[in-house]
């Protein structure tokens, strides 16, 4: 049994689990798992540069986390980051912050090996019989992983919520110009995910991170956010089409009054359902699997 803490940073939220991994059983126990909205990458796809505020944000989740790692006695850490200080020209200054507070050098990982964190870790409690298709939707870009046991092809595209709300700024509510815009940019991002991982070939859909999660609570009809009914939920096609097309022609104000939805997650909401929506209809899925186990469980696997 190893203690360890992992910790994701994507462009809109950063992510701590710390956790004691088994590899002989293949179970990890968690003993703290946390997630703050920072928005690292606003305004990155405009600007190509972490923004002061942005990073004095994170720096301040850093230092919060700082203190629970060390309280809980982790022996071994690793800081992935990942599309947005992926892409920023001043990602130094981001490197040396985080090194300064947690003592680690934050690995600004590829498009690939997110996308294969991202699977280890929604599939490691899953059959291993089974062929899977993995899509993590974070907040600049989507993996799209599949395999069984491991992964046989794997491919990022830079359509997650913050990128398409911040490109397209759909408005309180969306009209349907903007939201044709956002689908053009969804499917010909799909269309070179393609060239690379079959999409259409029978097999289980699992879905990751905020947006996927988010939607589930609201299609399950929950008036709090409950990791456990989340967890292994099946969300129908049907129910993210009607998830998306509320969300879409709601104004922010109805959204603020939805239980689950997450007050950082507010104005990207709709951008993110419409990416899962537009992937279960070029997959032809009738349902995603929605898993809370993701990229953290993947990093925390990768050095238990």
């Amino acid at each position: 049994m190893t203690r360890v803490a992992a910790i994701d940073c994507g462009t809109n939220s950063i992510r701590l689990l710390v956790a004691d991994a088994d590899p002989a059983t293949g179970e990890i126990t968690d003993l703290d798992r946390r997630m703050t909205i920072v928005r690292l990458g606003q305004g990155v796809d405009r600007t190509g540069r972490l923004a002061p505020e942005a990073l004095e944000r994170t720096f301040a989740a850093c230092r919060e986390y700082a203190a629970v790692i060390k309280e809980l006695g982790a022996e071994r850490i690793r800081f992935v980051a990942t599309s947005a200080s992926r892409d920023a020209e001043n990602r130094d200054d981001f490197v040396r912050g985080v090194l300064d507070i947690l003592g680690v050098e934050p690995e600004v990982i590829s498009g690939d090996q997110e996308a294969e964190f991202s699977f280890t870790g929604a599939t490691k409690e899953l059959h291993a019989d089974s062929q899977y298709l993995v899509v993590d939707i974070g907040g600049g870009s989507t993996e799209f992983v599949v395999g069984s046991r491991t992964v046989e092809a794997a491919r990022s595209v830079d359509i997650g919520c913050v990128r398409m709300t911040e490109r397209h700024h759909p408005g309180d509510p969306a009209t349907p110009e903007q939201i044709a815009a956002i689908r053009a940019d969804i499917e010909a991002a799909l269309d070179v995910a393609e060239q690379t991982v079959p999409l259409r070939e029978p097999r289980t859909l699992v879905g990751l991170a905020g947006s996927v999660t988010t939607v589930a609570a609201i299609a399950l009809g929950l008036t709090a956010y409950d990791s456990a009914a989340i967890h292994h939920s099946r969300i129908s096609h049907d129910q993210v089409a009607a998830v998306t097309e509320r969300l879409l022609a709601s104004t922010h104000e109805e959204r603020t009054r939805i239980p689950v939805l997450h007050p950082g997650r507010i104005d990207v909401i709709a951008a993110g359902a419409l990416v899962l929506l537009a992937v279960m209809e070029r997959t032809g899925a009738r349902e995603v699997v929605v898993s809370e186990h993701d990229i953290l469980d993947g990093i925390a696997w990768s050095i238990a």
